[in-house]
């Protein structure tokens, strides 16, 4: 919310660098800016202390940000403990860098008056109602932010305050029409090659490698050879599809609650409505008067069919007679709706009005109402029965399941007699191949918690979907290491023989450049001309480093190698074409993409000078 009270900002770039630096601020209160406390610190900057408690209320509210705007993704991202760690280190660094920002306003003598704060909260909107300042909303909301009036004020001076100095910086970046368009000109270009791909595949059958050669690669990149953490579960399982279909539902059981529930089966009256419709147009009482005269022509006994198909708007009906479609009441307009059903078979109503036009309806046909017979819903309501009561068998033993489990915590056995569900165990699996059953965040997070794995009791019952819960137990557990040489010896044999094919890929491309460089023709070259930046049809690697080669001057040849997965190419640059056109859309979006990266480095660039000139002290994790 706080983030639309801008004063100052220009344009979309700065406003979007001051979110990034004023976030935090807006949650973790201006206690933690004023002077010292004696809870301890997270971080010192210049001598004043950034407390562990405002760290972590900036931490939470990052959280909720990231989890409302990554969804799902974000409940997978949380189970891994390095991401939240890297999280809450960047939350740190933002809390840094207000406080050095504010420091530095505080030494500029930058201030805000109280005329200016009474202002910027008179003219925010999310304390407006029709426009006008409302003093009834604006403190319902600053109170769930968890703010009174005064430290509100507070928190708005010393926000108004920062942005002096940070607007300032990034307000005043700009760029000019040029660097957009030679930008835009530059990626436009294209690039007329030949080349050629000297493949590494024929070269693997002349190279060897030694066992020498593997151990000292195995001991060189041990860290390419990690073994993920790994576990296998006991569980139980309880899902109400399972137990549906064990239960019986008798006919008597469902023609009792057919008899019972027979409004369920009534199919309501449909009405086959029939319209001239004239559209209300620019001249409203021109169409009333035209509808009022074809009213009088069926009045005068003229056909209805015929006057729909010569007279209404709407042609696609009126060509059916005025045929519309068989309506239940209450799908139409209430106008035509109380028309339709108020007339009797072959009648027609006077003019109303509707959104779409004046209307006369003709009831042209009806279908009754009537009660499915027990037979056409006899399949429904048995299986209608048998879920019912699987899902009321469900959660009795859900909660049989919750209480065993949690009473009896180092076995499973117990819950499994309770509820009559075996106990089953899972393959193995690390956190980035679990089963499908296994997979969600919250399987995995207990999985691999402290409280299965160390402690071996049983997970609290975690909800897999709609009725359908589990609990888990560690059967075993492998903890993360390297994998040994054995293990992996064959796919570093692989990796080295392809390093040397591709090597020997490396010096025949050399070897044909230096030929061409010659003036050696005899080599078969593939031509593509107007080659783009963005080419999906040529390796990356060429596209790469067709782009990378200076462009060709005089008579001499531009010729280069490229490295590709699978061997090396030969790249001869014939000419450079300039963009055919530049779309001034495009230009605009460099243009603005230049200014915010400008911004963003500029406020970086500020941050690591306050940070050189200053002394930022970060208090060690406790372990």
């Amino acid at each position: 919310m706080l983030e639309k009270i801008r004063e100052g900002s220009q344009g979309v770039i700065a406003k979007s660098i001051l979110v990034i630096v004023i976030l935090s601020f807006a949650f973790t209160g201006v206690s933690s800016y004023l002077g010292s406390s004696t809870e301890p610190s997270a971080a010192t900057v210049n001598g004043e202390e950034i407390s562990k408690s405002a760290l972590e209320q900036a931490y939470q509210s990052e959280r909720a940000r990231l989890e409302q705007q990554l969804g799902e993704m974000y409940a997978a991202l949380a189970s891994n403990e390095s991401y939240l760690a890297s999280v809450k280190q960047s939350v740190l660094e933002r809390l840094v860098g207000d406080k050095l920002v504010d420091q530095t306003a505080a030494d500029l003598g930058l201030t805000v008056s109280d005329e200016q704060i009474k202002n910027a909260i008179m003219n925010e909107p999310a304390f407006q109602v029709d426009g006008i300042f409302n003093n009834d909303r604006y403190l319902a909301l600053i109170r769930q932010l968890g703010y009174q009036a005064n430290s509100f004020r507070d928190m708005m001076r010393a926000d108004m305050t920062r942005r002096q100095l940070v607007v300032s910086l990034v307000g005043s970046e700009f760029v000019l029409p040029g660097e957009a368009n030679y930008l835009a000109q530059i990626q436009g270009q294209t690039r007329d090659i030949r080349y050629h791909v000297v493949d590494a595949t024929p070269f693997l059958e002349q190279v060897t490698v030694s066992d020498e050669e593997t151990n000292t690669y195995y001991q060189a990149n041990q860290n390419q050879f990690v073994r993920p953490e790994t576990v296998s579960l006991d569980y139980l399982e309880l899902n109400s599809s399972d137990i549906a279909s064990a239960i019986a539902v008798s006919d008597e059981e469902a023609q009792t609650y057919y008899d019972e529930n027979k409004a369920q089966y009534v199919k309501a009256e449909k009405r086959l409505a029939g319209h001239i419709l004239v559209n209300l147009g620019d001249d409203e009482a021109a169409a009333k008067a035209k509808a009022e005269a074809i009213y009088a022509k069926l009045q005068a006994g003229e056909d209805f069919a015929a006057l729909a198909k010569t007279d209404s708007d709407d042609t696609f009906s009126g060509e059916q007679g005025g045929q519309l479609d068989w309506f239940e009441q209450g799908v139409m307009e209430p106008a035509f709706d109380t028309a339709l059903f108020g007339l009797a078979q072959g009648e027609y109503s006077p003019v109303i009005k509707t959104s779409f036009g004046y209307h006369i309806v003709k009831l042209l046909d009806v279908q009754p109402s009537s009660t499915a017979p027990f037979s056409d819903v006899k399949d429904k309501i048995i299986t209608q029965l048998m879920n019912k009561k699987s899902v009321d068998q469900f959660y009795g033993l859900q909660q049989r399941l919750a209480d065993v489990s949690y009473e009896v915590p180092d076995t499973l056995a117990e819950a499994s007699k309770e509820v009559g569900v075996p106990v089953k165990t899972s393959p193995v699996f690390s956190r980035d191949n679990a089963p499908e059953l296994f997979s969600s965040p919250e399987v995995l997070k207990a999985a691999f918690s402290n409280t299965v794995l160390l402690d071996g009791m049983n997970s609290d019952v975690i909800e897999l979907g709609p009725n359908h819960v589990i609990v888990v137990r560690v059967n075993t557990h492998t903890a993360a290491g390297t994998l040994s040489l054995d293990e992996v010896k064959a796919s570093i044999v692989e990796r080295l023989k392809q390093d040397k094919a591709n090597e020997l890929a490396r010096e025949s491309a050399q070897a044909m450049m230096t030929a061409i460089k010659g003036g050696d023709t005899s080599a078969e070259l593939t031509l593509h001309t107007k080659l783009t930046r963005f080419d999906q049809s040529v390796d990356t690697g060429i596209v790469n480093k067709t782009f990378e080669m200076a462009q060709p001057a005089g008579d001499d040849l531009v010729v280069d190698t490229a490295s590709l997965a699978n061997g090396y190419a030969v790249i001869v640059l014939d000419k450079v074409n300039a963009a055919e056109g530049v779309d001034e859309n495009l230009v605009n979006a460099l243009k603005q993409r230049l200014n915010s990266q400008y911004s963003e480095n500029d406020y970086r660039a500020l941050i690591s000078l306050l940070k050189a000139k200053g002394e930022v002290v970060y208090t060690p994790a406790e372990e």
